[in-house]
């Protein structure tokens, strides 16, 4: 539980106390847990702003809690991330791009592409709207793990990340991203599609960051959560009409 609650400090703004010593690699596995924490959060505010407001702003609503919930946290590493990744510098270049704590056009248009598809998906959320708002978080903030696992810190010298790289996680700590996909058994056979596009999209973010870097770094997972959040709120809506 200790851990649960330091992964709660770090990747939130949840008032918990005072922040505890952070044991980094231990709390890698609740990061799955912690999206169920912060859909939850999301589902219910989503519920008392539906009473209130029309859908339209609902969305907009929602997408603004998502952002203050996790401080802004990987919003900024999607912004430094685009930097440097889309700079088509060398990778020496791009993570020195990327330590600026400036943002570039680059990051600027990816933030903002990132909120608006995340507005428009939860805009067209129709059935099981409040289960997709519940684990979708999970599912991208789980999806850092493999970002852990698979591929290789780029910052020995020592950056944000640099703790999280210290002891990668076993492979049974990775099955925790079950959480979400027993949830989304309750889709029906929408939950295929969503856990299929799921696996495609993480394969194919990792394949990028080893071509592209062939590391990773804190604003790189960072960057994954977001852009992994975003697709899967507009898998949620294949197949809706006007």
């Amino acid at each position: 539980m200790r851990h649960f609650v330091s992964a709660l400090q770090f990747l939130t703004i949840l008032p918990l106390g005072k922040p505890r010593d952070l044991d980094a690699p231990k709390i890698i596995p609740w990061f799955p847990v912690v999206g169920l924490a912060i859909g939850l959060l999301l589902a219910f505010g989503d519920c008392v702003f539906l009473m209130l407001w029309p859908v339209v702003i609902v969305s907009v609503l929602d997408v603004l809690l998502l952002a203050v919930l996790s401080g802004g946290l990987h919003l900024d590493g999607l912004g430094d991330t685009a930097d440097g990744l889309l700079s088509h510098r060398s990778t020496e270049q791009a993570l020195t791009i990327m330590r600026d704590s400036r943002i570039g056009v680059m990051g600027l248009l990816a933030i903002v592409f990132i909120l608006a598809i995340k507005w428009a998906g939860i805009y067209y959320l129709e059935n099981h709207r409040a289960l997709y708002l519940l684990i979708i978080p999970a599912y991208s903030r789980g999806a850092m793990m493999f970002g852990v696992k698979y591929i290789n810190y780029g910052r020995p010298q020592g950056g944000i990340g640099t703790d999280f790289f210290s002891d990668k996680p076993p492979i049974y700590a990775l099955s925790i991203i079950l959480l979400p996909v027993f949830f989304s058994f309750w889709l029906g056979l929408d939950s295929v599609r969503l856990n299929s596009l799921f696996l495609v999209m993480t394969v194919l973010v990792l394949f990028y960051y080893k071509r592209r870097t062939g590391c990773i770094t804190g604003d790189m997972l960072g960057a994954m959560a977001e852009i992994e959040e975003a697709g899967l709120f507009l898998i949620a809506c294949i197949g809706v009409g006007p």
